[in-house]
């Protein structure tokens, strides 16, 4: 039997979690479930020019809402947010910035205009971001994460798997809970 590598382990850790526990949950994710409101006042993607967000970010014709400095509290955010955050700010950004990916940033991606269509980005960039990770090696995990990072700059690109890793976990499993509200909300 062989050991395992700290990357192989790093990409283990997360494609465990989204082939046993995230992806699946999100097969079936309908256009009402995905721009769904639960709450008023909602941040959502919505089509351009009826947001009513401070910013409304997006090259398409969908928009991200958004606000800086956030407002206290934090509005609730719709599915089609959270993937749109996951998907842009989580993924491709850093794809962008660290595994040769197209540049990105919230302003200038085209967002989603159906769950379905928002389910093919997210399985890209998770793919584009898997294949990062395992094209660094044992030695690349431990380069800095330089400029694209900000304050982590420094920081081995391994703490940036982990982060990665954590907020996947985190927002689609928050994904999975809304898809479970939206069902016992409705009937």
């Amino acid at each position: 039997m062989s050991e395992d590598t700290w990357n192989e382990l790093l990409r283990d850790q997360i494609d465990w979690h989204w082939t046993h526990q995230l992806r699946e949950r999100l097969e079936g994710l309908t256009d009402d479930e995905y721009f769904w409101e639960p709450v008023p006042d909602c941040w959502n993607i919505r089509p351009r020019g009826t947001g009513t967000a401070a910013v409304q970010a997006g090259s398409g014709e969908m928009t991200i809402d958004f606000a800086f400095p956030a407002p206290d509290p934090a509005p609730f955010t719709t599915i089609a947010w959270r993937l749109g955050h996951v998907i842009v700010g989580v993924l491709a950004m850093r794809n962008a910035s660290h595994f040769g990916g197209p540049p990105v940033d919230y302003d200038s991606f085209e967002y989603a205009t159906t769950a379905e269509e928002a389910l093919g980005q997210l399985d890209r960039e998770y793919a584009a971001w898997i294949a990062g990770v395992e094209s660094l090696g044992e030695d690349g995990l431990f380069r800095p994460c330089g400029e694209a990072e900000g304050p982590f700059a420094d920081d081995p690109l391994a703490r940036l798997v982990l982060h990665i890793n954590r907020e996947l976990i985190h927002h689609l499993s928050e994904v999975c809970l809304l898809r479970d509200l939206y069902v016992h909300a409705r009937t």
